[in-house]
């Protein structure tokens, strides 16, 4: 397979990125690994998305999807396993469709779920942890949750899961919350039961969780909190390090690049939350996307058609 544009991941940088690059003239190809749409795909309402006072995130990725079908943006479901990126020809490899070949590469592998780190969280995965509170939120009618984190996630978890669960802790390592004031407005009255200045140090239980271990960040004491599940929302990782590794990034993994999504390497560049940036919304990846493509049709028309 042979296309102008190869985009790494289909989430709203990677979509958003397809339909400017496709809208330019270019033949695209998206490769997404999962399912299109990304991490909104999980998201039971985005709120802050101009033209839509509430969208369902399933909803808002699947019309993402559809417009960049419909302008003839092809998706390629596999797994990126290996890229080529140094020559002027760039080489994706991926697990079942083999190579593709392109004249240009755009990174919106996007990030994963943060962990706590703690000895029992793998135990449980899947049986009582999660990272996904809009996936597995049902599960937890009339039980009792805790959700660690402080930012927009983490709330927007703690309203989502007060749905279903008779009691919601919400636990932060710090004496405020990092979750914007309209976010933190909703706690008011939920009900919802904030753990500031603490941490899960451990979670307790055999079969399913039983309660959860919370140490105090000030005085180190600890206390046992009785919860069925437990949902983290700490943050993310840049995703895609093994297979774009001359790729530069900073310290965290994040790629580096400039507002013209240029990376190191020529003819590569960089959309969405797996950039090194400060805000990374819906609206920013989409806005990534945009650019990253136009500079991915400049660099085409000025390598290979200048």
């Amino acid at each position: 397979m042979n296309f102008d544009v190869v985009i790494i991941g289909g989430g709203p940088s990677g979509l958003t990125a397809g339909i400017y690059a496709v809208r330019a003239g270019l033949s695209v190809a998206i490769v997404e690994k999962q399912f299109a749409g990304g991490q909104i795909a999980n998201t039971e309402s985005v709120d802050n998305y101009p033209a839509n006072l509430s969208i369902s995130g399933v909803d808002l990725a699947m019309k993402m999807l559809e417009h960049a079908e419909a302008l003839g943006v092809q998706m390629i479901y596999d797994g990126v396993i290996e890229t080529k990126l140094g020559d002027k020809q760039k080489v994706v490899i991926t697990q079942n469709s083999g190579e593709i070949l392109c004249k240009a590469v755009i990174l919106c592998a996007g990030a994963t779920p943060r962990k706590l780190g703690i000895l029992q969280e793998e135990k449980f995965v899947g049986r009582g942890v999660s990272y996904c509170a809009v996936c597995d939120g049902a599960f937890y009618k009339n039980k009792k949750v805790v959700v660690v984190g402080g930012g927009n996630t983490a709330v927007s978890d703690c309203m989502y899961l007060t749905k279903f669960a008779s009691e919601v802790n919400l636990v932060h390592r710090r004496d405020k919350l990092r979750a914007s004031k309209a976010e933190c407005d909703k706690l008011i009255g939920s009900g919802v039961k904030i753990h500031y200045n603490s941490v899960v140090a451990d979670i307790v239980g055999n079969d399913k969780i039983e309660s959860v271990v919370l140490r105090n960040t000030l005085d180190n004491q600890e206390t046992k909190l009785e919860v069925d599940g437990v949902f983290v929302a700490i943050g993310q990782i840049p995703s895609g390090n093994d297979i774009a590794k001359d790729v530069v990034r900073d310290e965290y993994g994040y790629i580096i690049a400039g507002e013209d999504m240029k990376t190191n390497i020529q003819g590569v560049f960089v959309a969405g939350d797996v950039r090194q940036k400060k805000i990374r919304q819906v609206i920013t990846a989409c806005s990534d996307g945009a650019i990253a493509a136009e500079m991915a049709n400049e660099y085409i028309l000025n390598e290979f058609e200048g």
